[in-house]
C-alpha cells in the first residue's frame, strides 16, 4: 500500500508516495523548512516568517548558515530518490533565495517572500509522487506471450 504523508503545509501533489518511502525523512524535510520559512507568524496580518530572513540580517554568513540548512532538504531528498532534474531546480530555489537575500535591505524581504524551503518540500514530494505514477505499474493490462517451439 502506497504512503498517505499529509504535508503540514497542504501540499498538493499528484498521486501517491511509494509505499517504501522514510516519512521520518519527509517529517524532518518539512521541520527544516518550516523553522527556516514559516515558524513565526506576524500578528495583525497572519503573513508566516521563519528564522531565514532573521539569519539573512546577518551580512553574508546569515545567508550561508541559511543556505547549509537549506541543502540539508536537497541532500535528504536525493536519499529519497528524488529525481537529479528536480535537485537541480531545488538547488536553484536556494541560490535565489541567498543572491536575492545578500542584496542590501531588500534581502530580508526576499527572503520572508520567495521561500526556498517550502518550495523545495513541494519539489519533492511531487517528483516522489510522480515516480510511482510513472514506474510502469499503473494497472495496465498485461498481455501473455506464448514462447516459440
Amino acid at each position: 500500500m502506497p504512503a498517505a504523508f499529509e504535508s503540514r503545509f497542504d501540499i498538493d501533489y499528484d498521486g501517491e508516495l511509494p509505499e517504501n518511502v522514510d516519512e521520518a525523512a519527509l517529517k524532518r524535510m518539512e521541520t527544516v523548512a518550516y523553522i527556516l520559512d514559516e515558524s513565526v507568524r506576524i500578528p495583525g496580518i497572519g503573513f508566516r516568517i521563519g528564522i531565514d530572513p532573521v539569519l539573512g540580517a546577518l551580512p553574508i554568513a546569515g545567508d550561508l548558515v541559511s543556505a547549509a540548512f537549506s541543502l540539508y532538504i536537497v541532500a535528504e531528498s536525493a536519499y529519497l530518490g528524488v529525481s537529479f532534474t528536480t535537485l537541480v531546480e531545488m538547488l536553484a530555489n536556494i541560490t535565489i533565495d541567498v543572491a536575492g537575500g545578500s542584496i542590501p535591505y531588500i534581502g530580508t524581504v526576499v527572503d520572508a517572500l520567495w521561500k526556498a524551503n517550502k518550495r523545495n518540500v513541494a519539489l519533492a514530494l511531487e517528483d516522489l509522487a510522480e515516480a510511482v505514477e510513472t514506474d510502469g505499474t499503473d494497472g495496465g493490462v498485461d498481455v501473455p506471450v506464448e514462447p516459440d517451439d
